[in-house]
C-alpha cells in the first residue's frame, strides 16, 4: 500500500475541502433526483371526476383536442368537430359519453343522432354493443349478445315493456359490418331504422348506456413521449396512435408532461408510493457507497481503520433468524433438522405485534386459519398465520408439522422467522413480510401476463414438491391468492399451510383451479362466478372474462394462446382433479412449460431450479402414462 500524505499547505488544505463540499453536493443532488415523492400529483377536477392527462380543463393550456369542459362544477364535456359529448364515465383507454342533445329517456335513436366523425385522436371503440331496431337484414344478430345485460336511459333493462324490443344485438368487435373510423349510419344500408349502444365492460355482462370513444396520442406528438417506466400501447381503432401505460409496480398516467409512473407497493392494506416503498437495506447500501466515495479522500490511516471496524457485522441473539447461507446449495430445495434456528415467541409478543390480532391487521382468513400482519419490536415486518385447533391432539399434530414445515428451504415458501406454541392458545407461525404484499392486492392493481404465469408456475411447482417429495406430504389445503406473497422480484412466497394431519387433499385441484381463474380474470372468484367462468372458457368465450387490465385484444398472438392454456388447467383442475386423473404434477409440468415458453424477459432459470436435482424434474419430463406418483 503506498504511503498516505498530508497536504503541506493551507491552499492544499483548502483544495481538498473543496473537492469534498464538490463530492457531497453531487451526492446529495443524486439523491434528490433518484427520490420519488411519496404522494400523487392532485388531478383536476370537476364533480365527481378526476381528470388526468392528456385530458385537462380549459384553465390548461394542453392540447385542445382533449380540453374539456365543466359545467355547473360538475358536468363534463368533450368538444369534437364543434359538437359536445357529456362525459358518462372515464377508462384507461377510453371515455364513455351520452348521445348529444338526447331526450330526457329514449329507448332507441336515429342512426343519424351521433354526429362523430373520427380523428386521430378519438374514435368510436371497437367494444361497444349496439342493439339495432326494425333491420330488414337478420344476419347481423350475433351469438352471445343475449347473455349481456343492457340498460335503457331510465336504469330499466331492456325488453318488450320498457318501450323498445332489441330486434338485434350486435358487438363492434365483429369486423364483417363494421370497420375503424365509421360512424353508425353504416347500419342503414341493412334497413335498421336505430339504435342504442352501450359499452360492457370486460369481465362483465352488465352494459352501460352510452357510446364509448377510444383515445389515442398520434405516435410524432411531443405529448406521446412515455415516461422510462412506462410502455406504449399502440390504439385499437385509430391509426398510428398511441398510449402510455406504467409497468408493473408503478402508477401515474405514464405520460413524460403528465403525472408519469411512481412507485407503488402496498404495506398494511394501504396503497403507498415513490421513497415510503423503499426497502430499508436500500438505504443502508446509499450510505456504504457514501462512505466508499468519501474515505479515500477525508479519511486517513486512524480513520480508515475505524471505519473498517464499523463495516464489521453484527448479531443480536434477540433477532436472530435463519442461518440460510449454511443451507443453501445448488438446488432450491433444501432440509434442515427441525426448527432449531427459528425464534421462539411468546403468544404475547405476537399479540402486541398484531395489536392483538386486530381485523385492521387480518389478512386472509380460511380453512387453515388466519393471516395476520405484525410489526415485532425492532421494526421487522412479519406474516402471523393462527392456525385452526380444535383439541390437545391436534395442538400435537400441528408442533410435529411445524417441526416439518420448518425444516424446508423453498425459493417459493416465505420464509419462516419463528413460531409460537405456547398452551392454551392457538399455534402461532411467523413467516417473513415480502415486501409487494398479497398476489389479491396486486391483481387489483394490475399485473402483466409475464408476472402472472410465472406465479401459477413457481406456486404448482412448490405445490408439486411438497405434496410428492415428502413423507409425510406437505399440504396446503387451502391455497388461494390471500396465502401468497410476492417478493421484490414479484417471485411468490406462499404461507399458510394446513398443518393438521387429518386434512384431506381432495379440494387441493378445486382450490387450485380457484386461483387461476382469478390469475386469468383479476377477480376474486366465489362458487357462482367460478361456474359462469368455466361455462364461458368451455364455449369459446375466454375474451369475455380476461382482466381488462391486461387488454387481451392487444396482447401477442402467443400470449392470448397461453392465457386459454392456463385457462384449460383451471377447467382440467375441476374436471379431473378429484378423481386423481389431473393433479398438481401435471399443472406443475405444463405451467412450467408455458412460463418457459412465454418470451418474457424474465430467465427461466428460477423457475427450473425448482425441480434441481429432483426426482420429480424426471417425473415432470415423463409422458403422463408414464408417471408414478407415490402413494399418500
Amino acid at each position: 500500500m503506498p504511503p498516505l500524505f498530508l497536504p503541506s499547505s493551507s491552499s492544499s488544505s483548502s483544495a481538498l475541502f473543496l473537492l469534498l463540499l464538490l463530492l457531497l453536493t453531487l451526492q446529495t443532488l443524486t439523491s434528490i433526483s433518484l427520490s420519488q415523492p411519496d404522494t400523487l400529483r392532485s388531478p383536476e377536477k370537476c364533480g365527481n371526476f378526476s381528470v388526468s392527462f392528456p385530458f385537462h380543463l380549459l384553465s390548461s393550456s394542453s392540447s385542445v383536442a382533449f380540453r374539456l369542459s365543466c359545467t355547473n362544477s360538475s358536468t363534463l364535456y368533450l368538444h369534437i368537430n364543434h359538437q359536445s359529448y357529456r362525459i358518462i364515465e372515464f377508462f384507461t383507454d377510453g371515455l364513455l359519453v351520452d348521445f348529444p342533445s338526447s331526450p330526457s329517456c329514449r329507448q332507441f335513436n336515429d342512426l343519424r343522432s351521433f354526429p362523430f366523425s373520427a380523428n386521430q385522436f378519438f374514435s368510436i371503440s371497437l367494444e361497444n354493443v349496439i342493439g339495432l331496431y326494425d333491420c330488414e337484414d337478420s344476419s347481423l344478430c350475433k351469438a352471445g349478445c343475449e347473455t349481456n345485460d343492457l340498460f335503457g336511459c331510465d336504469g330499466r333493462e331492456e325488453d318488450e315493456t320498457s318501450g323498445g324490443d332489441i330486434g338485434c344485438c350486435y358487438p363492434l368487435s365483429d369486423h364483417s359490418a363494421w370497420r375503424a373510423g365509421d360512424d353508425f349510419s353504416v347500419f342503414s344500408k341493412y334497413g335498421c331504422r336505430g339504435f342504442s349502444s352501450w359499452v360492457v365492460p370486460r369481465g362483465t355482462n352488465r352494459g352501460m348506456r352510452g357510446v364509448k370513444l377510444e383515445w389515442g396520442i398520434p405516435k410524432n406528438s411531443s405529448e406521446a413521449t412515455c415516461d422510462r417506466e412506462a410502455r406504449t400501447i399502440n390504439a385499437t381503432a385509430i391509426e398510428g396512435s398511441v398510449r402510455c401505460v406504467c409497468r408493473d409496480g408503478f402508477v401515474g398516467d405514464g405520460f413524460v408532461h403528465g403525472t408519469g409512473c411512481l412507485k407503488s407497493c402496498y404495506k398494511d392494506g394501504k396503497e403507498l408510493y415513490g421513497d415510503k416503498c423503499e426497502i430499508k437495506k436500500h438505504k443502508g447500501e446509499k450510505l456504504t457507497v457514501l462512505a466508499g466515495v468519501l474515505a479515500p479522500l477525508f479519511i486517513l490511516g486512524s480513520l480508515l481503520a475505524l471505519f473498517c471496524l464499523l463495516k464489521r457485522p453484527v448479531t443480536t441473539h434477540t433477532d436472530q433468524q435463519f442461518d440460510i447461507s449454511t443451507a443453501t446449495t445448488t438446488t432450491s430445495v433444501s432440509f434442515r433438522k427441525g426448527y432449531n434456528k427459528t425464534r421462539l415467541f411468546t403468544y404475547r409478543e405476537l399479540e402486541e405485534a398484531t395489536k392483538g390480532f386486530q381485523d385492521s391487521h387480518k389478512l386472509t382468513q380460511g380453512k387453515t386459519g388466519t393471516i395476520y400482519s405484525g410489526n415485532l419490536t425492532n421494526g421487522t415486518r412479519v406474516i402471523v398465520h393462527k392456525v385452526l385447533c380444535e383439541n390437545q391432539i391436534e395442538f400435537m399434530e400441528i408442533s410435529s408439522q411445524i417441526d416439518h414445515l420448518s425444516a424446508v428451504l423453498h425459493r417459493n415458501l416465505a420464509r419462516i422467522i419463528g413460531f409460537c406454541m405456547d398452551i392454551g392458545y392457538n399455534p402461532l407461525v411467523v413467516y417473513e413480510y415480502p415486501v409487494n404484499g398479497l398476489l389479491g392486492d396486486r391483481l387489483h392493481l394490475g399485473l402483466d401476463w409475464c408476472k402472472r404465469v410465472n406465479i401459477v408456475a413457481e406456486v404448482a411447482g412448490l405445490l408439486a414438491l411438497l405434496q410428492y417429495e415428502n413423507y409425510p406430504p406437505i399440504l396446503h389445503n387451502n391455497i388461494a391468492s390471500g396465502y401468497i406473497f410476492l417478493d421484490e422480484d414479484f417471485q411468490a412466497k406462499v404461507t399458510g399451510f394446513g398443518l393438521q394431519r387429518k386434512q384431506r387433499i381432495d379440494t387441493s385441484m378445486y382450490d387450485f383451479a380457484v386461483l387461476l381463474l382469478e390469475i386469468v380474470t383479476g377477480l376474486k372468484q366465489r362458487e357462482e362466478t367460478v361456474t359462469q367462468s368455466l361455462q364461458r372458457i368451455r364455449s369459446g368465450k375466454l375474451e369475455e372474462i380476461v382482466d381488462p387490465s391486461m387488454y387481451f385484444h392487444e396482447q401477442p398472438v402467443a400470449f392470448r394462446e397461453q392465457i386459454g392454456l392456463v385457462a384449460d388447467i383451471a377447467t382440467r383442475c375441476v374436471l379431473f382433479g378429484g378423481d386423481g386423473k389431473f393433479g398438481m404434477v401435471d399443472a406443475a409440468r405444463e405451467l412450467l412449460q408455458i412460463a418457459g415458453n412465454s418470451g418474457c424477459d424474465k430467465k427461466r432459470d428460477g423457475i427450473e431450479e425448482t425441480f434441481s436435482n429432483s426426482s420429480l424434474l424426471q417425473m415432470i419430463s415423463m409422458s403422463p402414462d408414464s408417471i408414478y406418483l407415490p402413494k399418500t
